[in-house]
């Protein structure tokens, strides 16, 4: 928690999604209220499902001011694995952003369940976006070649639907591998009966438009490296974008 209220106080993103949010009465404050108040943001958090005797959910940090937000049921929910999208409005000085975020089922044999729940979600951005671009960021659990992900990107039919929104990491670094999940990382060893070194968090974007808004300006990985005692902020290496929202002018 230190490493990431350091990581947000030098970085200054103006929003961060957050998943696996924790809290536990007695035992452990809302993570994202502390880090909130560690690093000067505003925040929302919706729970998603019970953990040890408190809840775990997402969040969404914010340096500006938060109009609204909802939370959002997937589909595939269990009673101890519930998926959820949340989805903020951002007030900046010139424009209001829907930011959304979400985590996606993680088991390796559940594509089917994360291309329900990428439908469901691209059916809610698709709702709220009127004519500003949107942002979706989250821990999707999948590799770039999965269709849950390539029919985000446009590049599949599920359903007969289709879609698009930029992976903008690979709108940047094409060739690149741009792992999230890495062994490197020793706190990925927990898991170790998923595959590791992929690809599974991302930052997409609605289509670039002619004047310039949702142009990736820059992406890339943050929180990679440990701290001098060999602490790593998370299971998962950070992903940073610098997006234009606004028109050229």
């Amino acid at each position: 928690m230190e490493l990431v209220a350091a990581a947000l106080r030098e970085i200054q993103p103006d929003v961060v999604g957050l998943q696996e949010v924790r809290e536990v009465p007695g035992q452990l404050a809302n993570q994202a209220e502390t880090l909130a108040a560690a690093a000067g943001y505003q925040h929302v958090f919706v729970p998603a499902m019970p953990f040890q005797g408190g809840q775990e959910g997402l969040a969404i940090l914010s340096r500006e001011p938060i109009l609204e937000h909802v939370g959002f049921g997937l589909p595939h929910a269990e009673p101890n694995e519930r998926r959820i999208l949340l989805s903020a409005r951002v007030r900046f000085a010139t424009v209001s952003v829907w930011v959304h975020t979400t985590h996606l089922n993680y088991r390796l044999a559940h594509g089917k369940q994360r291309e329900d729940q990428v439908q469901a979600i691209d059916s809610i951005v698709a709702a709220r976006a009127g004519d500003t671009p949107s942002l979706l960021l989250g821990d999707f659990n999948a590799r770039p070649d999965a269709d849950e992900i390539r029919w985000l990107r446009g590049l599949v039919t599920l359903s007969g639907r289709r879609t698009y929104y930029q992976d903008a990491w690979d709108r940047l670094h094409p060739d690149e591998r741009g792992w999230t999940w890495a062994r490197a990382n020793p706190y990925t060893a927990r898991l170790a009966f998923l595959e590791p070194d992929r690809r599974i968090d991302y930052i997409f974007v609605t289509p670039m438009r002619g004047d310039g808004r949702a142009t990736v300006r820059s992406c890339r990985i943050v929180l990679a490296e440990p701290a001098a005692d060999g602490v790593y902020a998370s299971d998962h290496f950070g992903l940073l974008a610098e997006i234009q929202m606004d028109s050229e002018v």
